[in-house]
This record gives structure tokens, C-alpha cells and sequence, in this order.
């Protein structure tokens, strides 16, 4: 029997057999704006000749899958023959689902996996079990871990004991990488170029610019000091026009021009305080009017809820996953604030894995090869007999 090991995110799918390495594909179906009538799904996203204002039409919305006629049509893609060639009758499938899921949302998986693609057993997990899984697997001896996973659309932060997850602790924050991109849009949009279609291009910009401030105030003034002078923060990006310039790239130093237009006629972004205000927004969403806790109060919180001989040991094994996690700094400047809340006396420790993203998937992976696997998973003999209730 083969395991195919997917975790469905509300941006990327990381799909792979258990035996296999992973592919990580766009959840989502787009249009672009010149084959007008023409849809493409998931990793056809390559074969769009100008990607500049695509539209995205994506399953989930703030987090849960509601959309499943795009989920079908992507999941057709994936389990298909272009792709993973899944033979139905003899695999079995370990699916990620968001924490506290709607049970209607739950049901119309089951249904969907079970009757419609006919899976021999299925196992419904959150991601953060699978982190957590795979944190406990390369430290057996630790007892606790708090993992913090910052994707596309919010971040939570959740503590496991013994893989077992916490209830009581699991904090969410609304913020997450669709927001962090649709904000940059809207500052480059006050500010000099209207990029409001652009999402695709923008995200792109977000990736290979931004980084998180270690000191926020001092940056800020910093560049209001030197204003129109060269600092180490302005970049000038160059944007695709999709013809000679596929993808956007930052300017190399020595090329920048500081006052007048290029030469080259290439379409410049230039970027100062944008590269490090856009990600504070993870560490201080009320910069945008959304009133709630950063990662690092919400980590504070989170672990406060719980019993109190087990603070020392979730400060010390504090677990990042989630795309927003590569962002430049993020991980020490995390492990900063910490240290500054938690009790003095308290060790802090903040791991960052080599592939974030990837993370959870390989915890997959790995449960899927543990012998207690056949022991958690849903079979269709039980689905059969008992319908939802299991």
C-alpha cells in the first residue's frame, strides 16, 4: 500500500509519496489576462507566457477550504496522470486540515476523498501534529514544543506534549502572507506605481526584498535622516515586463542611480522602509488596525495558559514553519522579543528548520513510515459503517 503524503495549503500543496521527495505546487487555479477564457490549475501556472495581472482563483478563503469545485479541479490535476499517477484502490492518503475545522468542512472531505477519488484509508491531521511529530522525531528526548506556523493566510502558534497538541494553548493571529503581500500592494500603490492587479508580481517583489527589523524605530529613523542620500536599505527593484525580463531582480549596488531616470528604460520599483514595515506586521498587527497580539506576546500568551512546569521547556523548544519564516531576521528577532517577555530565568530557544515550508510534509513522511500509522488512520471499511461520526 502507498501513502501519498499531502499538505493541502491555502497557497501551496506539498504533495509527495512517503517514499518519494516532495513537490511543493500552487493550490490554486488562475486566469491571465490575455487567454481571457482559459483556465489553468496548480503547476500550469509555468506555461502563462505574461503572469502580469493574473488572477487567482483559490479554494480557501481566510484559512478554511471553501471553494471545492477549484480544490477538485487542482486535486485532479495532482492525483492524475500529468502528475502523481494515483492508484486509488491501494493508497492511502495523509491530508492536513486547519486547526478547529468546521465539521461541514470535515464531512465534505471525507466525502470527497472517500467516495468521489475512493482512497483505501485517509488520515485527517493539522499541520502543526505533523511539525510536531517530525520535531519529537529528531529529539526524542524532549518532552514539549510550541510550533509556530506563519503561512499564507494566519499564523498559530501551538503547543504539544508528548504529540499530544494542547487545546488550551492554540492562539491564532490573523496575519499572514496574502495580507503582508496585498498591504505592499497598497503602499507601492500610494506611492508611485498602481500595482493593485499585480499580485503575482508583488509577492514576488515581497519575496526577494523584504526582511524583518531587528530594531524598528532606529531603522525608521534612521532612513528618515538620510532621506534621498544612498542607505544600506534602499534597492531598486526592476520589475518583468515578461518579454526580455522574465523574472523581476533587485539592481546591484554599483548600478543604482540616485537622482533621474535609467538609461535602460526597465520599469524601477525603488524600496526603502517598505522592506522591513511590511513583515513587522507580524510582530505588531496593530500597525494596520488589526488588534491583536505579535508571534511573540501571542507565544507568551500561549505558553502562560498552560501549567507552569512546563514553561521551561516550551521556551526552549520553540519550532518555525510557514512560508513567512524566510524572511531575513525573522527567526532572530523572534527569539529577541522572547527573551525580553519571558522570565528572566528561563532558557529561550527558537529553531528554525533548513526547509520550512517543507516541514510538516517531512513529519508526514515520517508518520507515515511509523508502525503506529495503520493504528490512527481512517479505513474505508470504517468510513462505510460509521459515516462521519469517526
Amino acid at each position: 500500500m502507498a501513502t501519498l503524503v499531502l499538505d493541502n495549503g491555502a497557497y501551496t500543496a506539498k504533495i509527495g509519496y512517503s517514499q518519494e521527495k516532495v513537490s511543493v505546487i500552487p493550490n490554486c487555479q488562475f486566469r491571465s489576462k490575455t487567454s481571457r477564457l482559459k483556465t489553468f490549475t496548480a503547476n500550469q501556472l509555468d506555461e502563462i507566457k505574461d503572469p502580469s495581472g493574473l488572477f487567482y482563483i483559490l479554494p480557501f478563503q481566510k484559512g478554511y477550504l471553501v471553494n471545492w469545485d477549484v480544490q477538485r479541479k487542482v486535486w485532479d490535476h495532482l492525483f492524475g496522470k500529468e502528475m502523481f499517477k494515483v492508484d486509488f484502490a491501494d493508497t492511502s492518503v495523509v491530508i492536513t486540515e486547519p486547526y478547529f475545522n468546521f465539521s461541514s468542512i470535515q464531512e465534505s472531505m471525507n466525502e470527497i476523498l472517500f467516495e468521489e477519488y475512493q482512497f483505501q484509508s485517509v488520515l485527517r491531521i493539522n499541520a502543526g501534529s505533523l511539525s510536531a511529530h517530525h520535531y519529537f522525531h529528531t529529539k526524542p528526548s524532549e518532552l514539549c514544543c510550541l510550533v509556530v506556523d506563519s503561512g499564507f493566510s494566519f499564523t498559530h502558534i501551538a503547543p504539544y506534549c508528548r504529540s499530544k497538541k494542547m487545546k488550551e494553548g492554540i492562539r491564532r493571529i490573523n496575519v499572514g502572507g496574502k495580507l503582508l503581500t496585498n498591504h505592499l500592494k497598497e503602499i507601492i500603490s500610494y506611492r508611485q506605481l498602481h500595482v493593485m492587479d499585480e499580485t503575482y508580481v508583488i509577492n514576488q517583489v515581497k519575496e526577494d526584498v523584504c526582511y524583518v527589523s531587528q530594531q524598528f524605530y532606529k531603522d525608521m529613523e534612521m532612513l528618515q535622516r538620510k532621506k534621498g542620500e544612498v542607505n544600506s536599505v534602499m534597492i531598486d527593484y526592476v520589475l518583468p515586463d515578461f518579454s526580455s525580463i522574465k523574472k523581476g531582480f533587485c539592481k546591484p549596488r554599483e548600478e543604482m542611480v540616485l537622482s533621474g531616470k535609467y538609461k535602460t528604460g526597465e520599469q524601477i520599483l525603488r524600496l526603502a522602509n517598505e522592506r522591513f514595515a511590511v513583515p513587522e506586521m507580524l510582530f505588531h498587527p496593530s500597525d494596520i488596525g488589526i488588534q491583536e497580539m505579535g508571534i511573540p506576546e501571542a507565544i507568551v500568551d500561549s505558553i502562560q495558559s498552560l501549567p507552569e512546569e512546563m514553561h521551561a521547556h516550551f521556551y526552549q523548544n520553540i519550532v518555525l514553519t510557514g512560508g513567512n519564516a524566510l524572511f531575513a531576521g525573522y527567526r532572530e528577532r523572534l527569539e529577541a522579543e522572547l527573551r525580553s517577555l519571558a522570565p528572566a530565568h528561563l532558557p529561550v530557544s527558537v529553531l528554525q528548520p533548513a526547509n520550512p515550508i517543507c516541514y510538516p510534509w517531512e513529519g508526514g513522511k515520517l508518520l507515515a513510515h511509523s508502525p503506529d500509522y495503520d493504528e490512527i488512520v481512517v479505513t474505508r471499511e470504517d468510513y462505510e459503517e460509521n459515516g462521519h461520526f469517526i
